[in-house]
């Protein structure tokens, strides 16, 4: 994970993926995918972004704490793991701007001398009064439209309409409109009759009803029964559309305060020392093969990226996951103690009450059962502690557990994705074992010089020739044309 104030383009990949955006308590706030990560992640962090940005999208920006991205092979992978992440995190900027795109917004351009009234799927700050959003488009759409014409207002795009707009006007249109154009009406008339029709998009709709269903019935009595299914039909969409209305205030969105996460646990674990430094492990395997662990640090409600640590578990056979919480917590405590390096002032384990048991037996052979440790276990995010078999619950909302569940999630994230390198790497180094003539000598001098078999591809026939004595150029462009095949 990163800090958004060093993102430097040149970091990112190229190639497609998704990113993840997180608030400054690092909960995820958007998920987004891109064909090139290095040219989407550059448009959120220009200087003129923010200028031309609608209020959603800026304040998405300047909630953006840290970033993070995960490289895939297509934009199709790219497709599924967004998704994914946006069903397991839910973040909000997704479900806010999803709205927008889906659903239609009435926008009144009271910013203008004689407003008009359309329908956009974008909220600007531009000065327009915003009403919304709609979720039934036909409904909306008969209901501006008939709006439009029952208050007479001008659908021409100048700001400021003369007779010049005038002459391109339908017949049809000049009938509905109060004109403004040739001064038919004075400004202070057509913005009261916008003021009126502003009242309908609140919800006052009574009046305007009341006038309709009479007509409705004129027309019934007259046994015009078209023209009266027309009214009905008018009178259905008003309901229809304004029963449940939502203004939005156009304004700037400010981010309301946060409390202090690292306060926040003190209090609700009544800790005796404020947990500035919290250290968090996770471990990871597949069917007992490339056992590795996790250990991940936070400083002062912040990931410590320089900080975060990997292991190899050495001592445990097979899946054992108690046993490798055992073994990595006393191989990173005892450093720190034979280091005479800072403690940390909270353990996170991340699992229930067997890997927390595992993790306090190296705590108190190390001697250092003063820390505060807890085990988060993921079902119900019970905190277990020691000699506490029930658990304690933090509301869901408390910004303690958020961090700590971050925390967590960092320390699976950083696990799994050390796990998945070394079974890369395995998968891809094995390859040189099915090269006639590459012996096991010869591949590990590829490799020390290399560094991985996706460097040696990169290379050219003579690099290799000159990496390996003996090794001439037949044989490194046979190399290359089987690492390339495969």
């Amino acid at each position: 994970m990163n800090e958004r104030d060093d993102f430097s383009p040149r970091k990112i990949s190229s190639d497609p993926g998704v990113y993840v955006f997180r608030d400054r308590f690092a909960k995820v706030i958007y998920v987004g995918k891109a064909k090139s990560l290095r040219k989407r992640l550059a448009t959120y962090f220009q200087a003129s972004r923010l200028a031309t940005a609608d209020p959603k999208l800026r304040s998405l920006i300047n909630s953006i704490a840290f970033y993070e991205t995960y490289e895939v092979k297509s934009e199709s992978e790219a497709l599924l793991l967004e998704s994914r992440f946006i069903k397991e995190y839910s973040p909000h900027y997704n479900i806010l701007m999803r709205d927008d795109k889906n659903f239609y917004l009435v926008k009144v351009t009271i910013n203008e001398p004689y407003p008009r009234i359309l329908l956009t799927r974008v909220r600007k700050d531009d000065g327009a009064a915003y009403f919304g959003p709609f979720p039934c488009s036909s409904a909306i759409r008969s209901t501006v439209e008939f709006l439009t014409r029952y208050f007479k207002l001008r659908t021409c795009t100048s700001r400021i309409p003369d007779l010049s707009d005038r002459k391109h006007c339908k017949e049809q249109i000049l009938r509905n409109c109060s004109a403004p154009c040739d001064q038919s009406v004075t400004q202070e008339q057509y913005r009261e009759s916008v003021g009126d029709m502003i009242k309908v998009l609140e919800g006052q709709i009574a009046d305007i009803v009341d006038e309709l269903n009479e007509a409705m019935q004129n027309y019934v009595e007259k046994l015009q029964f078209e023209k009266a299914a027309t009214y009905r039909d008018i009178i259905t969409n008003l309901k229809s559309a304004l029963k449940q209305r939502r203004k939005f205030v156009n304004a700037s969105i400010n981010p309301k305060h946060k409390e202090d996460p690292v306060a926040d646990l003190k209090k609700r674990l009544e800790l005796d020392i404020t947990p500035s430094v919290i250290e968090c492990f996770d471990n990871s395997n597949f069917q007992g093969t490339h056992a590795v662990a996790s250990m991940v640090r936070f400083v002062d409600g912040k990931p410590d990226n320089k900080s975060y640590r990997h292991f190899k578990i050495k001592t445990v056979e097979g899946p054992d996951d108690f046993a490798s919480m055992k073994e990595i917590v006393y191989r990173r405590y005892s450093r720190l103690l034979r280091e005479k390096r800072p403690l940390p002032d909270l353990i996170l384990i991340d699992g229930g009450k067997g890997q927390l048991s595992s993790a306090l037996q190296s705590i108190d052979e190390l001697g250092i059962d003063h820390i505060p440790t807890y085990g988060l276990a993921k079902k119900h995010e019970l905190l277990f502690t020691r000699n506490d078999s029930e658990g304690k619950i933090l509301p869901r909302t408390s910004a303690g557990l958020k961090m700590l569940q971050h925390l967590r999630d960092e320390s699976h994230r950083f696990a799994i994705n050390f796990h998945r390198q070394l079974r890369r790497k395995q998968v891809a180094n094995s390859l040189l074992d099915d090269i006639p003539g590459i012996g096991k000598k010869r591949k590990m001098t590829l490799l020390n010089h290399f560094g991985s078999v996706r460097e040696i591809r990169k290379a050219s026939p003579q690099d290799i020739a000159e990496a390996v004595p003996g090794l001439g150029e037949k044989s490194a462009h046979m190399i290359l044309e089987y690492l390339k095949k495969n």
